[in-house]
């Protein structure tokens, strides 16, 4: 049985006081687009919005034919996390809604074996909750925070209703990270299963 190498990523959310952060295990296989599936995976947003990474002076995206501002940038698919490392980059960014403009710094802490028997990608820890979408940047979170934990404020019931219930920040509901981590994890595991299938058979 083939064993993974994996990378060990520290995810954090660039300017934002207390930090909200991720950690994860990932293939070195993955691509930067896989990865993107699992950093909203574990921040709990709804890929509603586009993504950029920026990687050792490259940006990789999902390219748009008709981008009007002719951006150069590259297929994130079409780039696998153990090729960045191979390059040295061992920090690179991930913006997700241009919007919002949620910027993120990716760490790799650590490229080792991963553990036989267990699927990756995989969630380890993290600590308090993301932004909920569309909710206004950096200068907005903080609003919202402020309102959500006063229940006396005159916009309370406004942003309860907006956001559909009470936003603890401290809680990242780590069951259900986990649980859509590891349907990401799921997915590739049948993936490389279907794949194989389909090697033999060809021989």
């Amino acid at each position: 049985m083939t064993v993974d190498r994996i990378a060990r990523l520290h995810i954090q959310l660039d300017d934002i006081e207390p930090s909200i952060w991720r950690r994860v295990e990932v293939p070195l296989t993955m691509s930067l687009k896989g990865l993107h599936d699992v950093i909203q995976a574990v921040m709990l947003f709804e890929d509603y919005h586009l993504f950029e990474f920026e990687a050792g002076g490259r940006c990789y995206d999902v390219p748009d034919p008709e981008d009007l501002y002719e951006r150069k940038t590259f297929a994130a698919r079409n780039i696998r996390i153990g090729a960045l490392i191979e390059r040295g980059i061992a920090t690179f960014k991930y913006t997700y809604d241009f919007g919002d403009n949620w910027r993120h710094t990716i760490t790799v802490e650590e490229v080792e074996d991963g553990s036989p028997g267990i699927e990756y990608p995989r969630f380890v820890d993290g600590q308090r909750r993301a932004p909920p979408e569309d909710v206004g940047s950096t200068s907005g979170f903080e609003e919202f925070l402020n309102v959500m934990a006063k229940p006396r404020h005159a916009q309370h019931r406004e942003f309860v209703r907006w956001y559909g219930g009470r936003f603890d920040p401290v809680d990242i509901s780590v069951d259900i990270v986990q649980d859509r981590v590891a349907r990401l994890a799921r997915r590739r595991t049948l993936g490389k299963a279907d794949f194989a299938k389909s090697q033999n058979q060809q021989h």
